[in-house]
This record gives structure tokens, C-alpha cells and sequence, in this order.
């Protein structure tokens, strides 16, 4: 009778859980898996020993060397390959340059796997490593290096030359080039390969690369903010040590092969894509650059099990002709993906399991959506409200700020509404903030959210939590939009444009494009008095000057700017607006790479763009 009893009750209980909880046991065994990870971490900073990433790598290469850890352009890396590489380079640097303990190096190259032998070269001589942006030139360049204090510079040998014009200054402020190459034309750039024939790849003295905290920096990674200039995103080994577990909260294991072709200056391909791929024992195809038509043919050649996207990737693929033949792939891994897309996705290629996850480089939270609810960034339930805590505020787009109530303090949104979210700072979601000024990550905290002394960090996100705690991104607030995958920051192109002769004043947005991701670029001027708009001189300018998702892709001609009450450009109006010839009195322009100028965007020429006969 007891056994009758408890197997009724146990039944009404799980009845009850379906009803009313349905997503119980997937939330409390997926949390139960993230906490376990926690726990490790936090055992292993209480004994004094904090096992990095790279110390992981060391260890697979040791009981594993023959495994193949990078596949790139059909040839094959193993982990033993790897280390040993990477030996020759910290040796290199550390007998033929000057770098110490504790130095930070700045790395720019493409994806490759040197990438990864240089990086964990030079974190097994215990120095920070910088992750350089392959796009950026000139002026931003130089800032990143005065940001983040690299006094040493590897670069690829596919990416010295666009270092010309900026490359006495560098050596100005005796600042260390070394480029991956057997020789250069270059006076006074050292290089790296021929001197690593001769070196030894012995293994390098683990003290030096030895970690006695967590929360010490180990990388760099610059992002774009409201600040304009790129700022370098403190990452130290405890966020390394998260990101590195994504796949292996996904389900992840090491018979996995990963397919990343995503940019390593980015957190998603390096912390996730090569660090999680460690963290598995795992193989990585390192793709240099994503290509739709190559897609599938590489997941069918190296029986890729999961690959990384970003919304317009899928998007990408979506649009290829359908191909045939089997795939194994079971897993994406990324952020960005629209429902639309989604389903598409799915009709197209199969039910391939999507993992959403939200969280910026330099943010202090994570989403991760492990049920798999489309168009969802990630999930909340009662057990993570208990470990993290975050909060959506109102937002009053017109002010560009937070609501305030009249005690001064930020109001939550309902269940359902779109609100900014905050997260709140403290020891257990510490925020390490940016490199080089106090003052950029200041900003990026609210303090006296809901109770004086309290401090949030402000992810410039407008996000939505409906009724059963699943989370969705609705869009960008301040001065940073998305485009083609990377943060634009329209500070940065304001100050770039501004730079032609006949323009007085610009003001750079985001506006909507349907069909595409994110939000392509636009400026409104204002000519200078006596000057012409100078569509070819323009043109000349932003190609020069700006990465190609940075350029506006459409100009708006003013006589005069919208400002708001405290004298900020306002921009709410103008994004609402968008780029409609047939309802705007303003002249309109249209970046044309045919002509290879900005030309006029006629009504026809808006229905192309529209439709999507015309690509951006």
C-alpha cells in the first residue's frame, strides 16, 4: 500500500510538473551540469593551482599527440604538432626578443593555425596576448596598441603589407614587428619563421606560464562601443575558462569535429570555438574565411559533427541552391539566428539542433537557450534567478537612457515587454571592464539602479522575457549597430566621415534592410556652405578609411541636425524613418562599388534593394 501510495503521488507530481513547469528537469539537469563546471573552477582557485586553457591544451597534447586538433585547407594539425610549434615560438620571442613575464603582445593575423601556435606561444611565456581586428587600419590601429600597452607586434605574413604607412610609427614607439615570414623588404621588421627552424621545441618551463588567479588578464579582445575607437576587452582566465565550456554544456564530447569560420579576433571562434574544442579534446576545421558554395563540401569531406554561425551565416546558406548528400552534423553553436531563418534553416537542411547563446565579450552574463525554442538567445528559470542576477528596465528610445521614477531609480518592464538589460556587478559576475581607461568601463556601469550603491553593467541590449522565461533580443540601443557579423561603432565612422573637406557635420545610424541581418549603415550630412556633395570623393574616402561593414551604406543630405536635450545627435527619428526616396524630401545616396561612388538612390534603385536584387 506505502508503494502504491508513493508511486501515485510521485505520478500527480510529475503531472504537475508537465503542466505547470514543462521545462523542470531539462532547466534543473542542464544547470545542475553548468554548476558542476562552477564548481570545478572554483575548487581549483581554493587549492592555490588555476588550470588555464593553455595548461588544458598542454595536457591533451600529452596524452593525446597524435589526435588531430586543427584541419586547415585540407591539412591536417595534431596536438603534438601544435605544442611543439608553439614552443618554437615562446622560445623565439623570449631569446631573440625581450618579452618577460607578464608583457603584452599584440597578435594580428588571419585565421591560420600559426594563430593559435603564436597565441599559445606566447601565453606559455606568461604574457597577455592582444587580438588585433584584421580589418582595422591607420589611426584605430596605432589606438590599439595604446590602449591595451603591447610593445610587440606578430603579424601574419598575409597582412604585413597593410601595415606600410603605419609602420614607422610603430617603430616611433619602439614598438617590436615581427612578422611570420622567412624574410621581409621591411628595415627593421623581424621575422619569425626562419629563426624557428633553429629553435628547439623542448617543452617551455610551466612556471611561466603558471596562473595564480583567475580573475588575472589573459587576452585582450577589442570591441566596438559607444566610445567610437575600439576598446580592448579585458578577458582573464576565468571568462576564457566559461566561454572555453560551451560545448560541452551543449552536449558536447571529443569524437566532435567543429567547424569555425568565424574570425579568431573575435571571442565566438577563440574562446569558444578553439578554447571549447580543447576543453572536449576535440578537432577544429579552421576555416580563413566563410564560404556558402564550400560550406557542406567541407562538413561532408571532415565529417564536421557541429559547426559555429552568426545569424548571417545561416542566412548565407540558406540562399545557396540545395545541395545533395548526407552530412553529420547535429549541432550549430552561435548568436544572431532570426526565427525566419531559423525554420528556413530547418526545411532546408534538417532538424539540426540550433544552441542560441547571448553574451558580449565584455559582458558579466550569459544566456544559453539549451531547450532549443526558436527565436529564443537563451533561457531563465527559477534556479538561474537565484545564481545570476540581471533585470530588463524600461528605456525611453527618444532620450537614448533609462527610465528614472521620481526616487531616481530604474523601473522593470512587465513580462513580455522589451527593456534594457542590466547585470548586476558582484564578486560572483565580476566585471573586468577595458584596458586602458577607468573612464570606458565606467560607462559601460549604472550605478543606483534599484537601490543606492547598487552597480549594473549596462549591455546596451534591448531584450524581452516572456511567460515561460525565455529570453529574445530585440535590438541595440546608443551608438553601436550590427552589420555583416561586427559591432559598427558609429562614433568612430562619424569622426572618419566628418574627415572629407565639403561634409560639416555627420550623424551615423543603423537602419533596416529586409532580408538582411543586423542594420546597414547610414549617415546624414550636412555640406559645408559653398561645397557640393562629392559622391566619388566620398567614396574614395570611406573605401580607404573604413572596413567594408563600416561604410554607410546610404547618405541622407540635411540642412541642418536634430540634437536632443542634452546636445546629443539625435537619432531615433532618423532610423525610423530609413532610407525611403519616395518619403523623405531629403537627396538620398547609394554606396555603388560598380561605379565606385555614391550615386543617387532613385525610387527604382530602393525597390532593387528592397527586393533583393540588389546585394549590399
Amino acid at each position: 500500500m506505502f508503494y502504491i501510495l508513493v508511486s501515485l503521488l510521485w505520478l500527480l507530481l510529475c503531472t504537475l510538473l508537465k503542466l505547470y513547469f514543462p521545462y523542470f528537469w531539462k532547466d534543473a539537469f542542464f544547470l545542475a551540469k553548468v554548476v558542476r563546471y562552477g564548481a570545478r573552477l572554483e575548487a581549483s582557485k581554493r587549492r592555490g593551482k588555476v588550470v588555464t586553457v593553455v595548461d588544458t591544451f598542454v595536457r591533451r597534447a600529452a596524452e593525446a599527440p597524435g589526435k588531430t586538433f586543427i584541419i586547415h585547407d585540407g591539412a591536417r594539425h595534431t596536438y603534438g604538432d601544435v605544442d611543439a610549434r608553439s614552443n618554437r615560438v615562446a622560445r623565439v620571442l623570449a631569446e631573440r626578443g625581450t618579452l618577460r613575464k607578464g608583457d603584452t603582445v599584440a597578435l594580428l593575423m588571419s585565421n591560420e593555425p600559426d594563430f593559435v601556435c603564436v597565441w599559445f606561444g606566447l601565453s606559455k611565456l606568461g604574457c597577455s596576448v592582444a587580438f588585433l581586428n584584421t580589418n582595422v587600419r591607420s589611426r584605430s590601429l596605432l589606438h590599439c596598441f595604446s590602449c591595451c600597452g603591447a610593445r610587440t607586434l606578430v603579424v601574419g605574413a598575409d597582412l604585413l603589407d597593410t601595415l606600410q604607412d603605419i609602420l614607422p610609427n610603430l617603430q616611433e614607439d619602439n614598438i617590436s614587428v615581427w612578422a611570420m615570414k622567412e624574410k621581409t623588404p621591411y628595415p627593421g621588421v623581424h621575422t619569425l619563421l626562419d629563426k624557428m627552424e633553429q629553435a628547439s621545441d623542448k617543452a617551455v618551463p610551466a612556471e611561466l606560464r603558471a596562473a595564480t588567479s583567475l580573475r588575472a588578464p589573459t587576452l585582450y579582445i577589442f570591441t566596438s562601443g559607444t566610445t567610437g575607437l575600439p576598446k580592448a576587452a579585458v578577458i582573464t582566465h576565468l571568462q576564457a575558462l566559461k566561454a572555453a565550456a560551451g560545448f560541452w554544456a551543449y552536449g558536447g564530447t571529443k569524437d566532435d569535429v567543429i567547424y569555425t569560420p568565424l574570425p579568431l579576433y573575435h571571442s565566438a571562434a577563440s574562446l569558444i570555438g578553439i578554447g571549447g574544442t580543447i576543453e572536449l579534446g576535440a578537432t577544429c576545421v579552421l576555416k580563413k574565411k566563410f564560404s556558402a558554395s564550400q560550406f557542406w563540401n567541407d562538413c561532408r569531406t571532415y565529417n564536421v559533427t557541429i559547426f559555429q554561425y552568426i545569424g548571417e551565416l545561416c542566412r548565407y546558406l540558406c540562399n545557396q541552391p540545395k545541395v545533395r548528400g548526407c552530412h553529420k552534423v547535429h549541432m550549430a553553436v552561435g548568436n544572431g539566428l532570426r526565427q525566419d531563418i531559423w525554420r528556413e534553416f530547418h526545411q532546408r537542411f534538417g532538424e539540426i539542433r540550433m544552441c542560441e547563446l547571448y553574451g558580449s565579450t565584455e559582458g558579466n552574463l550569459c544566456f544559453m537557450n539549451h531547450i532549443g525554442k526558436i527565436g529564443a538567445v537563451g533561457r531563465s528559470n527559477m534556479f538561474y534567478k537565484l545564481l545570476f542576477k540581471y533585470a530588463l528596465v524600461k528605456y525611453d528610445m527618444v532620450k537614448d537612457e533609462p527610465v528614472r521614477n521620481k526616487h531616481g531609480f530604474c523601473e522593470r518592464v512587465t513580462k513580455g515587454e522589451s527593456g534594457l538589460l542590466l547585470s548586476k556587478v558582484s564578486s560572483q559576475s565580476p566585471f573586468f571592464g577595458y584596458a586602458g581607461s577607468k573612464q570606458l568601463s565606467e560607462k559601460k556601469l549604472l550605478n543606483d539602479v534599484f537601490v543606492k550603491g547598487d552597480v549594473y553593467f549596462n549591455t546596451g541590449d534591448l531584450m524581452a522575457e516572456d511567460y515561460e522565461d525565455f529570453i529574445s533580443f530585440k535590438d541595440r540601443v546608443g551608438d553601436t549597430f550590427r552589420w555583416k557579423g561586427e559591432n559598427v561603432a558609429t562614433t568612430e565612422v562619424t569622426e572618419i566621415t566628418g574627415l572629407v573637406d565639403f561634409i560639416q557635420e555627420a550623424n551615423v545610424y543603423g537602419v533596416e534592410v529586409p532580408g538582411n541581418e543586423g542594420r546597414a549603415g547610414m549617415a546624414a550630412v550636412i555640406v559645408r556652405p559653398d561645397c557640393k556633395f562629392d559622391g566619388k570623393k566620398l567614396f574614395d574616402h570611406v573605401v580607404s578609411d573604413l572596413p567594408t561593414y563600416a561604410r554607410p551604406l546610404f547618405i541622407r543630405l540635411q540642412e541642418s541636425m536634430e540634437m536632443t536635450g542634452t546636445f546629443k545627435q539625435q537619432k531615433f527619428q532618423l532610423v525610423a524613418s530609413g532610407f525611403n526616396p519616395t518619403k523623405i524630401a531629403d537627396p538620398l545616396y547609394f554606396l555603388d562599388y560598380t561605379e565606385k561612388r555614391y550615386v543617387p538612390l532613385t525610387a527604382s534603385l530602393y525597390e532593387n534593394i528592397m527586393d533583393g536584387q540588389r546585394k549590399l
